[in-house]
């Protein structure tokens, strides 16, 4: 029997089995923030059929200039205009012809700094890199997710060994007494993937760290830590490409999110292919936009949305947590007119922001390339202030290794830096003996300290803003494996029976280590030559490498000696350059050296002086 009762219970179930049809996942930013220079702000709304709806926002600071619909039903993209720029809540409402169905509460918040204010990277830090889930377990609740797929197995040497962020707030007062002054981290993002996740470079949720390292909140401890003890932090940040793990991979949001979307190829690693005058145009792209590897989709930056959604993500992370740089994986495998207005984006946010990015290549020409202010064979603009220098890294190792010649031995790192005048700036290159990608410096110098001394001592004192690996300080040795040079930094777990800490179990070579890269690092904090000085050097004659950084009255000088024996420098040569100065101190043994007379160079060292 029909009553009016039923009627009612009739249209209710539905209305509720209609509002029940459209839902919202997520809405990316999450926030924002006032005070931009660029005004406009696109929003990808994640949700159920959410493109059947209309979004409407009745609020007159902020303007709807457009909403886009892509191959997906489940997303919609909305540019805003934000008129009155001011930190405001409002409402987002999602109509169905006129009815609201769905709500949606978003914030623009006030910025905390305005870019003068801000701290970021320069040539008198030093840079500690570190790979989180191998270097202290601060947190042992977080070891196991049960959301994730993989979990805490601390014997597989390529599997989740519990490090975290917290881990490493529990350390920072070691890492300023080392002198340290910048962390960066390996990406901290969410890796769900099934396996090999601990070293972050398979993002699967751009706007999330990782629950096993921690949380964002703890994440912006980390920086507000860091930063009270005058250390900024480094987000690594992957443009290139996602996790297969990605929410986006259970429904890509367009059929060219992805490049070669529907069917996997390999890029083809060959860098050079970006420069080459003579490569077929297939050849040339197939480094760009091929997948890194099958389980790292490749992003198709060309598309629209993808540029935004990246720019965005940039400076999202930038402002949250108050970083003190980027650093970009990757940087030639990404579409070069991408990384071009990319980079002039942070720019225009940012005008004082030093950032930098990865191009792993041994020539200074095609690194160069991507640095702002270099000259290119073609039209390529960058705005990317710093590059990591790998061609001088590799000079340093193969120079200190080999005998002297005409073409060998350190005179590599005097032939590589002679090429400088290729780079915007090399004094912003971002400097190393080795990263979290190759086999440990001590045991790629055959595991003698007086050449790791002699790196350690080089990268301190040349051009450019040093970076160290965590584990280099106490000469960490390795194979070549991944999962063996990224192994447990001693001490931060429980059970470690060498603790670096706190100085438990270390051998005499790690206390003879630490101690050295203690005191050659504090001391660069109050050197203003080696900071800001520029650099003055002599080609390498015997063996032996002089330069000289100058700033102002300051001057230093160095000189390596790379023969197996002592050897005689006579200073004649050089005093054009060191002039009225009489003396030098040695910064590590505090000896006094008399510049009116020769000088006796042990083997295999660098002597650093400070000229008075």
């Amino acid at each position: 029997m029909i009553t009016p009762k039923n009627i009612l219970v009739t249209i209710m179930l539905l209305i509720i089995s209609k509002l029940s049809a459209y839902d919202i996942k997520r809405i990316e930013p999450p926030f924002w923030w006032a005070g931009f220079n660029n005004k406009k702000l696109q929003l990808m709304v994640y949700g159920k059929d959410i493109s059947k709806l209309t979004p409407k926002i009745n609020y007159k600071g902020i303007q709807i200039n457009k909403v886009h619909r892509v191959d997906s039903p489940n997303y919609l993209f909305i540019d805003l205009l934000l008129k009155k720029d001011k930190p405001k809540k409002f409402t987002i409402k999602f109509n169905e012809a006129k009815r609201t169905v769905l709500k949606h509460d978003y914030e623009i918040f006030k910025r905390q700094k305005i870019d003068e204010e801000r701290e970021t990277l320069n040539s008198s830090d030093v840079i500690y890199l570190i790979t989180p889930d191998r270097y202290a377990n601060g947190d042992k609740k977080n070891d196991e997710v049960s959301s994730l797929l993989e979990g805490y197995d601390r014997s597989n040497k390529d599997g989740r060994h519990g490090g975290d962020i917290q881990g490493i707030i529990n350390n920072l007062d070691y890492i300023e007494d080392m002198g340290f002054t910048q962390i960066w981290l390996n990406p901290v993002l969410e890796n769900n993937q099934a396996d090999y996740s601990y070293h972050g470079y398979s993002t699967t949720d751009y706007y999330k760290i990782d629950p096993r390292f921690g949380s964002n909140k703890l994440y912006q401890d980390l920086s507000r830590e860091g930063r009270n003890r005058n250390i900024g932090l480094i987000k690594d940040l992957v443009l290139n490409h996602i996790g297969s793990g990605h929410w986006w991979m259970n429904d890509l949001p367009a059929d060219d999110w992805l490049n070669y979307q529907g069917n996997y190829r390999q890029t083809n690693h060959i860098h050079e292919t970006v420069y080459d005058p003579h490569l077929p145009t297939s050849q040339k792209d197939l480094f760009t936009e091929g997948w890194f590897v099958e389980t790292m989709p490749d992003l198709n930056q060309k598309n629209p949305f993808v540029a935004t959604y990246l720019k965005q993500v940039s400076i999202w992370w930038i402002e949250y947590a108050n970083l003190s740089s980027l650093r970009i994986d990757t940087y030639p495998y990404v579409d070069k007119k991408f990384t071009s207005q990319w980079s002039k984006t942070i720019m225009s946010e940012y005008p004082n922001f030093v950032f930098f990015g990865e191009a792993w290549m041994n020539n200074p020409t095609t690194v160069s390339y991507w640095q702002k202010g270099s000259k290119t064979y073609d039209d390529y603009q960058s705005y990317i202030p710093s590059m990591k220098d790998f061609p001088l890294q590799k000079s340093l190792i193969t120079g200190l290794l080999s005998k002297d010649g005409w073409d060998t031995g350190i005179g590599n790192i005097y032939r590589t830096l002679a090429n400088d005048f290729q780079y915007g700036n090399p004094y912003n290159l971002v400097i190393f003996a080795g990263n979290h990608d190759m086999q440990r410096t001590f045991s790629q110098l055959d595991e003698r300290l007086d050449l790791l001394k002699m790196a350690l001592s080089f990268i301190a004192t040349t051009r450019g803003i040093p970076q160290i690996y965590a584990g280099t300080e106490i000469a960490m040795p390795s194979t070549e494996d991944h999962g063996e040079l990224r192994r447990d930094f001693p001490g931060g777990w429980e059970d470690d029976k060498v603790n670096t800490f706190d100085d438990i179990g270390l051998s005499s070579t790690q206390i003879e280590t630490k101690s050295f890269v203690k005191k050659l690092l504090n001391w660069r904090k109050s050197n203003q030559a080696v900071a800001n000085g520029k650099l003055i050097h002599y080609p390498v004659t015997n063996g032996i490498y002089v330069y000289f950084r100058v700033f102002k009255r300051d001057k230093l000088m160095v000189i390596m000696n790379n023969k197996e024996n002592k050897e005689i420098l006579n200073l004649d040569v050089y005093r054009e350059t060191f002039a009225d100065r009489k003396n030098g101190f040695d910064i590590i043994s505090g000896k006094k050296y008399n510049l009116s007379k020769d000088l006796i160079l042990n083997p295999k060292t660098a002597l650093i002086l400070e000229l008075e």
